[in-house]
């Protein structure tokens, strides 16, 4: 099954190009324009990573980043952006990688790879110790 991605960006031509780059390297890409009902659209979509923009004309991204994390612990979220100096935020720490929007996207892709993989392991390590709990 190929993993799901949520692109959330308020510029087209950004959601566009990542759509198409990712979508080549064999990913669902799923795009959205605004902030507004994040949480429900992740309850809908269920991606398997989420990677959102900092600075969307609706919402600030490190709000959002919090948002995910609190009611989504499973599922890795990303922060591509413009804006170095949001790097230092300490919400920024929640994320799973912060990078630097560019139109080279294979620090995206490498960091999109490791995070599912991390967390791939994550929940195969909480799926045997909970089956081990079951046991004992």
């Amino acid at each position: 099954m190929n993993d799901k991605i949520m692109i959330v960006d308020d510029e087209e031509h950004i959601r566009m190009l990542y759509a198409e780059e990712l979508e080549d390297e064999g990913y669902i890409v799923v795009t959205v324009s605004t902030g507004f009902n994040i949480v429900k659209k992740i309850e809908i979509e269920y991606p398997d990573i989420v990677v959102i923009d900092i600075q969307l004309r609706d919402y600030n991204g490190l709000d959002l980043l919090q948002a995910i994390k609190n009611r989504f612990e499973d599922i890795p979220v990303g922060i591509c952006s413009a804006y170095d100096t949001f790097r230092e935020d300490m919400k920024s720490t929640a994320a799973d990688f912060y990078v630097l929007k560019s139109h080279d996207l294979e620090e995206l892709k490498n960091n999109i790879a490791s995070s599912l993989d991390h967390y791939r392991q994550k929940r195969k390590l909480k799926a045997h110790f909970n089956m081990s709990a079951n046991i004992i």
